[in-house]
């Protein structure tokens, strides 16, 4: 499921009029939902008709698409659930930008799959007008694609394109692989595919045939084709050498043709999950599921989609030398939905400079290469991030001014030596700009400060945890006040922050007595 609510990463919504579609349900609601069968069989007839006749219009082929997805409603949903083996639901607001975008993908994706004759049933159930119907489909947010397979629902983890829907449920419903059997159809399959991953076998059995079966159907992204004839093979892989056995990857990049020579499925599908994407990646709202669900290292080039050529040529070795384990993806800086929430994380959200970034999304850990990105930097950054040389990037304001303030102002640069490093108490105030209780907390520091001026072995800080970071200063919620004691850097204390100003002046009181205690007790020792 992917959400257009106010929480999304991606999308600022907008209300739009989402334009009405005239579906086969929709003007029988109230009747008998037995009438279903028949007006499937009528909408048949109507296309049946109109096939022979001149080739229609873009939007003729879009509206008798649109015709094809089923209307859920009140009345008909559950009998359609429970009377079919699969379906494919659509929930939907009008006022959703993104089931604005996805419904004519969803319809042609219909179209196409009524033509292949595939046994799934596609539906839309308007969730706003049909709240109670959707909620018992299971439907929370817009838009929303489940399968319902024999009355059972499973979330769609499919693309969002027309040709990745109609992917996703061929693999789902028994049909993972198209079998080519000539060059006629080779060259309709090329017509319309770009990637895939093509088999030729001398029998369509045995143990190697098996394998690839099964990988074709674990593998969501991937459209298989499989043939038993060498020629058609050359065909859809022309870098094809003779054999009778054959498997190997076509995709439209530098890199076309990719073969192997194992057939295992869990090799098959490491194979496929290494070369599926291009050297360099470009990040668009459609592919950006694929992206981030990549196990791979993930290094993010943004630059002006101007600038990309150049780039993607700059990028290619590298991402040729570390394929199988770092995944190269450039974003259009100006793409406020795909960039921003990354150049966030660095606090360079305003940059309009090329930066080379990466995330290791296992451990959380970021990177940002802080120099040109020439060949020699670029393979330097990888290899680094490989072997765990490259040092994690923390953002930081700039060091400020401090002299004379009552509690001193910490960024991420100057942690270690205003806090772990200094040879006082530190009380720190952790908070946020957008935190509701912080200005409250803030006061009573304050407060605090002017109370306890004067002490030499105590200092008041604060630090912006919203733009400044350190690997050892960790808050889980704001605000978060801290005691770091002369003794023990390393293990702060956490005081209340609910507690009040006095209730918080005993408590510093008692940590300044017990620090005190332990240096004369040092000092003893020394003695």
């Amino acid at each position: 499921m992917f959400t257009s609510k106010p929480t999304s990463r991606f999308i600022s919504l907008a209300l739009i009029l989402l334009i009405s579609f005239n579906f086969l349900i929709n003007s029988t609601a109230n009747e008998d939902s037995d009438d279903i069968e028949d007006l499937i069989a009528l909408d048949q007839e109507q296309d049946d008709e109109t096939s022979s006749q001149k080739p229609s219009s873009e939007a003729e082929v879009l509206t008798k698409a649109q015709r094809i997805v089923l209307e859920l409603n009140n009345d008909n949903t559950q009998k359609v659930i429970s009377g079919n083996e699969y379906i494919l639901v659509l929930g939907y607001a009008p006022w959703c930008v993104r089931s604005a975008e996805l419904m004519p993908r969803f319809a042609e994706a219909a179209s196409f799959l009524k033509e292949i004759r595939s046994p799934l049933l596609m539906a839309k159930i308007d969730a706003e007008r049909y709240p109670k119907a959707a909620s018992n489909l299971g439907i929370k947010g817009y838009p929303t694609l489940l399968l319902f397979v024999n009355g059972t629902s499973q979330p769609y983890t499919g693309g969002f394109s027309t040709e990745e829907i109609v992917l996703w449920v061929r693999k789902k419903t028994g049909m993972p692989i198209i079998r080519i059997n000539s060059i006629n159809e080779a060259d309709n399959f090329l017509k319309k595919h770009s990637v895939f991953a093509v088999g030729l076998f001398d029998k369509y059995e045995g143990p190697d045939y098996d394998e690839f079966v099964k990988a074709s159907t674990t593998d969501n992204e991937i459209q298989f084709v499989e043939t038993n004839n060498p020629q058609i093979a050359s065909v859809l892989f022309p870098d094809f050498k003779f054999s009778k056995l054959f498997l190997g990857i076509v995709k439209s990049e530098p890199e076309r043709y990719t073969s192997y020579d194992a057939f295992e499925e869990d090799k098959i599908l490491q194979f496929l999950n290494d070369n599926k994407f291009p050297l360099v990646t470009i990040l668009t709202e459609l592919n950006s599921v694929k992206v981030y669900a990549s196990d791979k290292l993930q290094v993010y080039v943004f630059a002006e989609a101007d600038n990309f050529k150049k780039l993607i040529e700059l990028f290619q070795d590298a991402a040729r030398k570390f394929k199988s384990k770092i995944m190269f993806v450039l974003v259009d800086i100006k793409e406020d939905n795909l960039a921003k929430p990354f150049l966030t994380l660095f606090g360079l959200e305003d940059s309009e400079e090329t930066l080379v970034t990466a995330f290791d999304y296992k451990t959380g850990a970021k990177y940002l290469l802080e120099s040109d990105p020439t060949p020699g930097q670029i393979d330097e950054f990888g290899s680094g991030l490989l072997n765990g040389t490259c040092p994690p990037f923390y953002k930081s304001q700039e060091i400020p001014e401090n002299k004379g303030a009552d509690i001193l102002t910490v960024v991420g640069k100057s942690f270690d030596e205003l806090v772990l490093s200094s040879s006082k108490n530190i009380f720190l105030e952790i908070y946020t700009p957008w935190c509701l209780n912080c200005e409250t907390t803030s006061k009573q520091v304050e407060k605090l400060a002017k109370h306890f001026k004067g002490l030499d072995n105590l200092v008041f800080a604060k630090i912006d945890a919203s733009v400044n970071e350190h690997p050892k200063l960790e808050a889980d919620d704001y605000p978060t006040l801290l005691f770091y004691p002369i003794s023990n850097k390393s293990n702060p204390i956490k005081l209340p922050t609910k507690s009040s100003s006095k209730e918080l002046a005993i408590l510093i009181n008692k940590y300044l007595k017990e620090e005190a205690h332990d240096e004369q007790h040092v000092e003893k020792d020394e003695l």
